[in-house]
């Protein structure tokens, strides 16, 4: 089997194989291509260490010299060449103590997690296929290389990576590597938050969010993060026991997958949560937002419409539409119709569009403070009521009669 490869790729394992050592595309790359997907990134294992490559090229950078990574720069984009190496004792169940470069490919593919992703490919050798990723692949399988206790104890986030190929590929895990995922499920939380949450974030991202449920099934959720296991417990106490199978119907945005997940916690544990997990600040207030729209009632009448598009940003408002009409609302498709009609009236919906401006009202000798303020949210929720009214002279007229 030919794979066509970047030019670039092409070019730096040519480049290498002119010097003498052997280089080849390696890891998801290969695993993509076999499987009919188009590689996010394309990574390079080498013979050759890092002082060698670095002789090589003209423009590279220390990317990670202590573990064989060099980048080189091509095109105005960088590829990672890494060196063969042998990973010593992970005794922080995160990083090895040491590593020790090698000339041996099989020694490096060894120390990759599953079988799908320890392949690698050159134009001279075809595929190298050490530990039947390939058969893998074509059963749909996670398989770890090797014993799976050792892949998971060497690094606990592979427990969690494992669930999130099984997500992204629609695979099946394979029995002794879901058996030590669940008997070392505690071991999560030796991975820092931002880790577990990046491997989180793709699953929900996936063709198969549901299966964030394997989350809880495997006994990792205590070990996520504070309040991650009662977002399952309260989910199943709502909806079953399959809570998220509408998920995959959500738009493949992050914040609007997370409140997917979060739509039964109160805003307020979602973003204990999320902060829990170090989830970017906009990305939380999104959340925060679309929970608690989720939870309330929302009539299709053009009013209460508006007044919750005061509240927040239209990607906001259409996140807690994509939620409720996922929980099965019927009345989403008229207040979508009846949103469409606001916006395409012009009707005032942001304090800034208002027609009497905070100006005016001390033109008119009105003191900065709370008697401004009141005032501007007095005309404001008079405009969300009756559109009409947001006139200036209306508006002050308005203003006059109720002082």
């Amino acid at each position: 089997m030919r794979i066509a490869m970047p030019d670039e790729v092409e070019w730096i394992i040519e480049r290498i194989h002119a010097h003498g050592f052997e280089a080849f595309a390696v890891g998801g790359c290969v695993r993509d291509i076999i499987l009919g997907r188009e590689p996010e990134d394309w990574d390079i294992t080498t013979s050759a260490e890092p002082a060698e490559i670095k002789r090589i090229f003209a423009k590279t950078i220390d990317t990670g010299l202590q573990h064989g990574t060099v980048t080189i720069l091509k095109n105005h984009k960088g590829y990672e060449v890494t060196t063969y190496r042998i990973d010593g004792e992970y005794r922080d169940g995160r990083h090895p103590a040491s590593v020790e470069f090698t000339r041996n490919l099989t020694e490096d593919l060894k120390r990759r997690d599953f079988t799908i992703n320890a392949m690698a490919y050159s134009h001279e050798t075809g595929i190298v296929d050490r530990f039947c990723g390939i058969t893998d692949l074509y059963g749909r399988i996670i398989r770890c290389v090797g014993l799976a206790h050792d892949r998971f104890q060497e690094d606990a986030l592979r427990i969690l990576r494992a669930l999130r190929f099984s997500a992204q590929l629609d695979f099946s895990i394979e029995e002794a590597t879901w058996q030590a995922a669940c008997e070392l499920a505690d071991s999560l939380s030796k991975v820092s938050k931002e880790r577990v949450q990046t491997e989180l974030t793709k699953l929900l991202l996936s063709a198969h969010p549901e299966k964030i449920m394997l989350v809880e099934k495997a006994g990792l959720a205590e070990f996520v993060t504070g309040g991650f296991a009662e977002v399952f417990a309260r989910a199943k106490e709502r909806a079953g026991e399959a809570p998220f199978c509408g998920l995959y119907g959500l738009p493949q945005e992050k914040s609007v997958r997370w409140a997917g997940f979060l739509r039964y916690m109160t805003p307020a544990e979602s973003v204990k949560i999320l902060k829990g997990l170090k989830l970017d600040n906009e990305t939380i207030d999104h959340v925060r937002v679309m929970t608690g729209g989720f939870c309330s009632p929302l009539a299709p009448e053009k009013t209460e419409i508006r007044r919750m598009l005061s509240r927040m940003t239209p990607g906001q408002f259409e996140g807690i539409l994509h939620l409720k009409a996922m929980e099965g609302d019927g009345s989403v498709h008229c207040i979508r119709k009846l949103w469409k009609e606001i916006v395409a009236d012009g009707d005032c919906v942001r304090m800034k569009d208002l027609a009497v401006s905070g100006d005016d009202l001390l033109a008119l000798g009105m003191k900065p403070g709370r008697e401004l303020g009141e005032a501007l949210g007095f005309l404001f929720e008079q405009v969300i009521e009756k559109p009409k009214l947001n006139q200036k002279e209306l508006l002050l007229e308005k203003l006059g009669k109720r002082r």
